[in-house]
C-alpha cells in the first residue's frame, strides 16, 4: 500500500516537469510593451533573467595585503 503511494506520488511529479512551448491562453494576448520598448517581447524574453536579477558571482581573491588604515573609534572595554 505505501509503494503504491509512493509510486503514485513519484509520478505525479515527474508529470510536473513537462514544459512545452509557452503560449499565452487561447483569447488572451502577451502583455504591452514596456515604455520605451519597440516591440512586444516574447515568451522567452519575458522569462529570460538579466543580469540585474541574478548577478554574477564575484569570485575576485585578495592578491596583496593592504595595511588597515588606523580606526580612532575601536578603542579598548572599559
Amino acid at each position: 500500500m505505501r509503494r503504491a503511494l509512493v509510486l503514485l506520488v513519484a509520478l505525479g511529479l515527474a508529470g510536473c516537469g513537462a514544459a512545452n512551448k509557452l503560449q499565452p491562453a487561447k483569447g488572451d494576448s502577451l502583455p504591452v510593451a514596456p515604455r520605451g520598448a519597440t516591440a512586444t517581447p516574447t515568451p522567452q524574453q519575458l522569462l529570460t533573467a538579466t543580469p540585474q536579477q541574478r548577478p554574477q558571482r564575484s569570485d575576485e581573491l585578495l592578491r596583496q595585503s593592504e595595511e588597515r588604515r588606523s580606526d580612532d573609534f575601536d578603542l579598548p572595554p572599559r
